[in-house]
């Protein structure tokens, strides 16, 4: 079984956890810090930017699928080129700081411009939680039509919890929980809850319909592997909770 079938069955299972070392982060030393210590804490894939060093770099040190995120077309091709798995439209929450917005029809744009350069690499596409709920709905099913085999969701920039401990958390979890509800009724592709997820959380998504969840800044602003790879080993064991067989049964 290759890295993606892996990758599949967590998907079909309700276990898959992508660790995300930030769509923005370049820094070579800080990318290994992330990647090692997903490996080390049983994370399924990796989510890094997107650049043909990185991801060398990223192969160097796991076997763990590698997906890179960017928010141009053409940004994934030298990335693939020297190994990517798959691909990741989107992660923009790090750009709604610079003034950046994205519509459904600049997504949907998107989408066709990386199939049209890259036709049959897995694809993943960020749906942006700005969108009221019913136009994310509309979005994804669109997003499938187009050749998108992964759903992501987003949410927790928007997010302001006003209570701290576990309520806290899932009030910071609710709105990427309240879309892959939504969005995995309306689509056959799998879904993957990112963005403030945690180990409260994580089984909350599965429940919700996701086949998987992303987790970026509970990790990669850590400042040691230990700490990281604790924080991954926790996520793993929350996800051992419950799966899509569980929640279907």
């Amino acid at each position: 079984m290759n890295n993606l079938d892996q990758l599949q069955t967590a998907l079909s299972q309700g276990r898959a956890l992508k660790i995300i070392s930030g769509i923005t982060n370049f820094n070579a030393d800080r990318v290994a810090a992330v990647v090692k210590s997903a490996t080390q804490g049983g994370a399924t894939f990796l989510d890094i930017a997107a650049d043909p060093q990185l991801v060398q770099l990223a192969k160097s040190l796991t076997h763990l699928p590698i997906c890179v995120s960017a928010i141009n077309a053409e940004a994934f091709v030298a990335p693939v080129a020297a190994g990517a798995d798959l691909i990741e439209i989107g992660n923009y929450e790090a750009f709604y700081s610079q003034g950046l917005n994205f519509s459904a029809g600049d997504v949907l744009a998107l989408t066709a411009d990386t199939r049209k350069l890259l036709p049959t690499i897995t694809l993943s596409v960020t749906v942006p939680h700005k969108l009221p709920l019913d136009q994310q709905v509309q979005l994804a099913v669109d997003l499938e039509k187009a050749g998108a085999n992964i759903i992501q969701t987003e949410g927790a920039v928007s997010s302001h919890p006003s209570h701290a401990g576990v309520l806290g958390l899932i009030e910071k979890a609710a709105p990427t929980l309240a879309a892959a509800y939504e969005i995995s009724r309306a689509v056959s592709i799998p879904v993957l809850c990112a963005s403030g997820i945690s180990s409260v959380t994580a089984p909350l998504a599965i429940a919700a319909g996701a086949a998987g969840v992303g987790v970026g800044a509970a990790v990669n602003r850590l400042d040691n592997e230990v700490a990281m790879i604790a924080v991954i080993r926790s996520l793993v064991e929350s996800l051992a909770t419950v799966n899509k067989v569980t929640v279907n049964a």
